[in-house]
C-alpha cells in the first residue's frame, strides 16, 4: 500500500473531473492579456474568478514601482527578517498599512494564509480559547489548529450563539479570542460585526476580524467591515491580505494592543518564513496609495457587483443572501455543476467550482469574483451566458416565447430600445 492510498477517494474525484471536461482545478492560461481577460486555449475568456476586485495587478504604477524594486534590489530576500534582515520597504509597507488602518503596530506576512496561520496560532496558547464561525476560511481552521487552544465553533453570523458559548466560559481561566471575516469568500456574505462587538465588549473577549475579501470593498476609505460598521475600536486585531484589492501577494495584521511587536519573536510562521521579495513590497505600498487615491474603483466595483448579482437573481438563479463582490450561484447537484461550468467555460467565460465539503451547505457553487474594471459589457455577456447554459441544463425553466401582438401599441418600447435593454441586463 502506498503512503499516498489515503487520497484515493480524492483521486476518484478528480478522473471524474476530467473524464466531463476540463478539470477547474488544473487551469492553465496561455496569457494574461488584462486584469479581466485571460487566453485559454488559444480563446479570449472573461476572468471571473480572480478576486482581483480593484483591478489593480494591470495598474501602470504597479507595474513600473516593481519593475524599479527588481532593478534596485534583485529579485528576492533569501531568508527570514528575523535571519536576514528587513529591508527598508518592509518597514515602509508596515508603516503605510499601519497609518492608513489607524493603528500603532503592523506585522507583514508572505502570505495572507501565513496571517492567519501566525497570528492565531501565536496569540491563543494552552489555555485560551478560540472561538471560530462556522464559516470560516480554512487558514483559520489551520492557525487554531496549529496552536493549542481550544475550538470552540458558533453558529454562522449568529451573535447570539456566540454570547451563549462565551456565558459558558466565563468562570474557565484563559484568553477568549473571538474570529470572524468581513466578507465571507463563498457566498459574498458580511458579518454582524456591530452586534458581535457588543458581544465582545460585554463577555471582556478578544476581537479579530479576517478583512480578506473586504479591504478595499467596505467602508468610506475601504478600509473594510470594520470602517463600516463603525466598530474599528473594538477590532483588536485585523488581519487581511495583498492577493484580492492590492494586487500582489502577502497578508498583514494590524492592532494598538501594547507589546505587539513582541510577536516578532515569538510567532514561528513570521520568524521562520522567507520574507517578501521588493518587486511585490513595492507594487503593493503603489496599490495602497492608489487604492486611497481613486476611491472611485469601488464605486465602479459596487456597481458591477449589483449588476451581475441582481441580473442572475432576476434570471431565477439562486444567489447568496447579500449582493456583494462576491456573487455565487448554487447548482443543485455536483455532476450539473461541473457540466455547467465546462460550458461556461466553452462560451469564453471563467469562475470558480466550489464543491461539497468547502461550501458551506450541501449544493456546490458557480462562484464569481467581480472587479471594479470589468465593463458592463463582460458581466452583461457572463449574465447572458449563465441563462443559456442555465436552460440547456435544466437549471432555469425553458424560456417561454412572448405572445405576439396584433398591432403596435401607442405606448410600447420601441422594438430597437427593447433589444438594448435585453443587451445589458434589463432595467436597473
Amino acid at each position: 500500500m502506498s503512503i499516498l492510498s489515503k487520497f484515493a477517494p480524492l483521486r476518484q474525484t478528480y478522473d471524474q473531473l476530467r473524464s466531463v471536461g476540463q478539470n477547474p482545478f488544473e487551469m492553465v492560461f496561455e496569457d494574461m492579456l488584462s486584469s479581466t481577460e485571460g487566453i485559454y486555449r488559444g480563446k479570449k475568456t472573461i476572468l471571473l474568478g480572480t478576486n482581483n476586485y480593484l483591478g489593480l495587478t494591470f495598474d501602470e504604477a504597479c507595474i513600473e514601482e516593481s519593475v524599479a524594486a527588481v532593478r534596485a534590489h534583485g529579485t528576492g530576500t533569501t531568508g527570514s527578517r528575523i535571519a536576514n534582515g528587513s529591508y527598508g520597504t518592509h518597514r515602509k509597507l508596515e508603516s503605510d498599512l499601519a497609518k492608513y488602518f489607524n493603528r500603532q503596530h503592523c506585522m507583514v506576512f508572505s502570505t495572507g494564509y501565513q496571517a492567519n496561520l501566525g497570528m492565531l496560532s501565536t496569540l491563543a496558547g494552552k489555555g485560551d480559547y478560540l472561538l471560530l464561525d462556522t464559516d470560516s476560511h480554512a487558514s483559520i481552521y489551520d492557525g487554531a489548529r496549529l496552536g493549542h487552544a481550544e475550538v470552540v465553533r458558533f453558529r454562522h453570523n449568529d451573535p447570539d450563539d456566540l454570547r451563549k458559548r462565551l456565558k459558558r466560559l466565563a468562570n474557565e481561566p484563559g484568553q477568549k479570542l473571538v474570529v470572524v471575516e468581513g466578507i465571507y469568500s463563498m457566498l459574498g456574505d458580511t458579518a454582524p460585526l456591530r452586534e458581535f462587538a457588543e458581544v465582545k465588549r460585554e463577555m471582556g473577549a478578544w476581537l479579530m476580524v479576517d478583512e480578506a475579501h473586504s479591504l478595499g470593498v467596505l467602508g468610506e476609505h475601504g478600509r473594510g467591515l470594520a470602517e463600516e460598521a463603525g466598530v474599528e475600536a473594538d477590532c483588536d486585531f485585523i488581519v487581511g491580505t495583498f492577493s484580492k484589492s492590492l494586487g500582489s501577494v502577502g497578508g498583514f495584521c494590524v492592532s494598538n494592543v501594547p507589546e505587539f511587536d513582541i510577536l516578532r519573536v515569538a510567532c514561528r510562521p513570521y520568524m521562520f518564513t522567507a520574507s517578501l521579495p521588493p518587486a511585490v513590497m513595492a507594487s503593493t505600498i503603489t496599490a495602497l496609495r492608489r487604492m486611497q487615491e481613486q476611491p472611485e474603483r469601488r464605486q465602479r466595483l459596487h456597481e458591477n457587483a449589483q449588476r451581475l448579482y441582481h441580473g442572475l437573481r432576476k434570471l431565477g438563479f439562486a444567489v447568496g443572501p447579500q449582493c456583494s463582490p462576491i456573487v455565487s450561484v448554487a447548482v443543485p447537484e455536483v455532476p450539473v455543476a461541473v457540466e455547467f461550468w465546462n460550458r461556461l467555460l466553452e462560451g469564453g467565460v471563467y469562475l470558480n467550482l466550489a464543491m461539497p465539503p468547502a461550501t458551506p451547505t450541501p449544493s456546490p457553487l458557480l462562484r464569481s469574483s467581480v472587479s471594479a474594471v470589468h465593463t458592463p459589457a463582460q458581466i452583461d455577456r457572463a449574465v447572458q451566458l449563465f441563462e443559456t447554459v442555465g436552460r440547456q441544463l435544466g437549471v432555469l425553466p425553458p424560456a417561454v416565447a412572448p405572445a405576439r401582438k396584433r398591432a403596435p401599441v401607442a405606448s410600447a418600447i420601441p422594438a430597437h430600445a427593447e433589444v438594448a435593454m435585453l443587451a445589458s441586463g434589463g432595467a436597473r
